[in-house]
């Protein structure tokens, strides 16, 4: 039986030391306690859920927005569609709780002195939802896919392009050969195995996880199974079925949770939780959100193409006051794209750069030849309360420099394609994940020819410090450039960076085994029922 795991910041350790989740009202990046919350229903970690679980159920997750980019893991960008098909997808390695690697598809690995040769060895039986069994073939052709090596030449994982090939020197063995070292390549490689036979992973989903897919209806749901075949016969799902239910409008997830038709909702904010007040049928667990909440600038448009313009925004904006009003206070406050959970990495000096300083924003403008200001249009995808409410908050906030903000809201579609895939827009307010666990898969996408660039950032000087990096073998010099390259974004203003979230999951009742992770996922596996 598995046991009820504690509820709490969970930190990375392996090579990242922690990572990068730890959203807490603590400015100065403590991540290993939990807050208390006056609006809460009520706030239990898991193990002091009481009861037995117990085997089969189903349950109705709530989500903000259906999974628009595409069901395909290699091809799929938002962070939301992430966290679904972690049930479904597994790589040669996965992450746990605590952010240690586990060997998954694979039974074993070792990596070469050089950092250039990482060799597996394939796990026996495992099958895929189909129920054909996992091959070398499909880890090769899994690995060259997201390489471009069997494509077009293109990367589908731009960490990919350094994979020179990769080799089956027998049925259970496989070989990654870099062309550079890298000793951070273990963490893309949770990167999904996929069959090599299916051709429509967009659509029909087949991977080797705890959960099948059984269906999607478009605006609606996304519905997953138990897979009996499972090969981890000691971590098995405990429920039966898991319904991702799609639930864009504020009111609705409330009315949803109290009615009983959503059992659990991630990442709630404080006036929903002030509206569930009292309801003794749900519980709230706190944690850390995984996500830089900032107003992503396009630093290739005018005024914004001006550092001196986008350090006035950073000026303007008053960061606490956007936690206190969007969240009880609750979240972190920081400086650059990098979690304080990250801990040997992140830098909470940074966060002190840009304190709200409005006669300074008012000269740097001046300077700028911006002296009335500007007009300002930030985009914000509808189906996101929290950063609706802080993209509010500097509207005000910004008219005290004479700019004049509007707030633009777009479908979550429309802003894949306008914002993050065409850059057709000023600014807009969302949360960038990490996607692996590296610090690199937060820094890297603001090199200046990253495909993930989408506010076109481009400084030489930081380019120059990500080739260092991907070319060193020393963690500790990869450490101190990993942070030379966070303080340019914040000299730059790269972005105006406003906090790294708290994450407050309501969940009813009667199930329990909820378990925070130092990804953007839901892993539902670990939830059940629990006996009467």
């Amino acid at each position: 039986m598995k046991k009820v795991r504690n509820v709490m910041v969970l930190l990375l350790v392996a090579a990242l030391t922690v990572v990068l989740g730890g959203c807490q009202d603590d400015k100065e990046g403590n991540a290993d306690t939990q807050t208390e919350s006056s609006s809460q229903v009520t706030s239990e970690s898991a193990s002091s859920v009481s009861g037995e679980p117990v085997m089969g159920g189903s349950i109705v997750v709530g989500i903000p927005q259906d999974l628009e980019d595409s069901l395909d893991p290699h091809v799929s960008v938002a962070a939301g569609t992430k966290e679904v098909l972690f049930n479904i997808y597994e790589g040669l390695v996965k992450p746990d709780e605590q952010g240690d690697y586990k060997d998954a598809v694979a039974e074993s690995h070792s990596i070469s002195e050089d950092g250039k040769v990482y060799t597996f060895l394939l796990r026996e039986n495992v099958k895929f939802h189909d129920g054909t069994t996992v091959t070398a073939a499909d880890v090769k052709y899994s690995i060259e896919r997201c390489a471009g090596i069997n494509g077009d030449g293109t990367p589908l994982v731009s960490a990919f392009s350094n994979v020179e090939k990769v080799e089956t020197p027998d049925d259970q063995t496989i070989e990654i050969y870099l062309k550079e070292a890298d000793t951070e390549f273990l963490a893309y490689l949770i990167v999904a195995i996929i069959p090599e036979h299916c051709e429509d992973l967009a659509k029909n989903p087949v991977g080797t996880g705890p959960f099948k897919y059984v269906s999607r209806s478009p605006q609606e749901n996304i519905i997953i199974e138990k897979f009996d075949d499972y090969w981890d016969t000691e971590n098995q799902a405990y429920l039966d079925q898991v319904t991702f239910k799609v639930v864009g409008d504020s009111n609705a997830i409330v009315t949803g949770l109290k009615s009983g038709s959503i059992d659990m909702y991630p990442r709630v904010n404080a006036t929903q939780l002030s509206q569930l007040a009292g309801d003794e049928d749900l519980q709230v667990y706190e944690g850390g959100m995984n996500l830089v909440q900032a107003l992503y600038l396009n630093n290739a448009v005018e005024p914004l193409n001006d550092v001196r313009v986008r350090q006035a925004l950073c000026y303007a904006a008053n960061r606490q006051e956007i936690l206190d009003m969007t969240a009880d206070g609750k979240g972190t406050i920081i400086g650059s794209s990098m979690f304080p959970a990250f801990e040997k990495y992140y830098m909470p000096e940074l966060a002190d750069t840009y304190n709200q300083d409005i006669e300074k924003a008012k000269e740097l403008l001046t300077e700028a030849g911006y002296p009335d200001g500007f007009e300002l249009t930030i985009t914000v995808p509808n189906n996101y309360q929290q950063h609706i409410d802080a993209a509010q908050i500097l509207v005000e906030q910004f008219k005290q420099i004479g700019v004049t903000a509007t707030i633009q809201l777009i479908e979550w579609d429309s802003w894949l394609s306008d914002v993050y895939a065409d850059r057709n827009y000023q600014s807009t307010v969302i949360g960038v994940d990490a996607a692996y666990l590296s610090a690199r898969a937060l820094l890297e996408r603001f090199t200046s020819d990253a495909g993930k660039n989408f506010i076109n950032y481009s400084n030489e000087e930081y380019d120059q410090l990500y080739a260092q990096v991907k070319a060193s073998t020393d963690d500790a010099e990869q450490v101190e450039l990993y942070k030379q390259m966070e303080t340019l974004l914040c000299e730059d203003a790269a972005n105006l960076y406003i906090q790294d979230m708290a994450s407050e999951v309501v969940l009813r009742k009667n199930y329990g085994g909820y378990v925070f992770y130092p990804l953007y996922v839901q892993d539902m596996a670990k939830i059940y029922q629990i006996a009467e």
